[in-house]
């Protein structure tokens, strides 16, 4: 028998506490939590999911030998009641436990989609810089053509800091060195 869909708290009258999030357990959805509400987004795309994976597969070649660890899809912590799923996370953490610290995050990334776009240029951007998470990898996806947006923090907000469509290679030294052309994500 399966188990029954996920069903949102609907008699909860006050702001969702970070216990409240993780006693809805595991479920098939993205489920984040900014500032006692719940943003519930579907599974991402086979592509969506391609592209992730060729990220992370490059990114943990680059990020290893420093003792760095990359992650796909795990919970971040952006501060009280502040729980987020990017994309791709690359920290200097464990492996244990259910959540990474934004302290730990040296390079966040979401991998844009027709459905999330405003969340990621405009939302998850600016709570990732009040988070104090120094990198912010945008991968923006037209068509079959990726395109890679690096943006660091520079006080309290994100500066572009580099730029590559398919067929050019962003090249980048910090926070490790790390080049890709935006092309060998699919």
């Amino acid at each position: 028998m399966s188990a029954a869909p996920w069903e949102p708290p609907r008699s909860h009258v006050e702001p969702l506490t970070e216990a409240d999030y993780f006693a809805l357990g595991d479920n098939h959805d993205r489920i984040e939590l900014l500032d006692g509400s719940l943003i519930v987004s579907p599974a991402p795309s086979k592509r969506h999911q391609l592209v992730s994976w060729n990220l992370v597969d490059s990114l943990r070649r680059a990020a290893r030998p420093l003792g760095l660890l990359v992650f796909e899809a795990v919970n971040v912590r952006l501060g009280v009641d502040r729980i987020v799923i990017p994309d791709v996370v690359v920290a200097d953490t464990d492996d244990e436990g259910a959540v990474v610290e934004a302290g730990e995050v040296k390079l966040i990334c979401e991998i844009v989609s027709p459905g999330n776009a405003g969340a990621d240029r405009v939302v998850k951007m600016q709570l990732y810089a009040v988070a104090r998470i120094p990198w912010y990898l945008l991968v923006e996806q037209d068509g079959d053509s990726q395109l890679l947006r690096l943006h660091r923090l520079d006080g309290g907000h994100y500066v572009e800091d580099g730029v590559a469509k398919a067929g050019e290679t962003l090249s980048v030294t910090e926070p490790f060195r790390w080049a890709m052309d935006p092309g060998d994500l699919r």
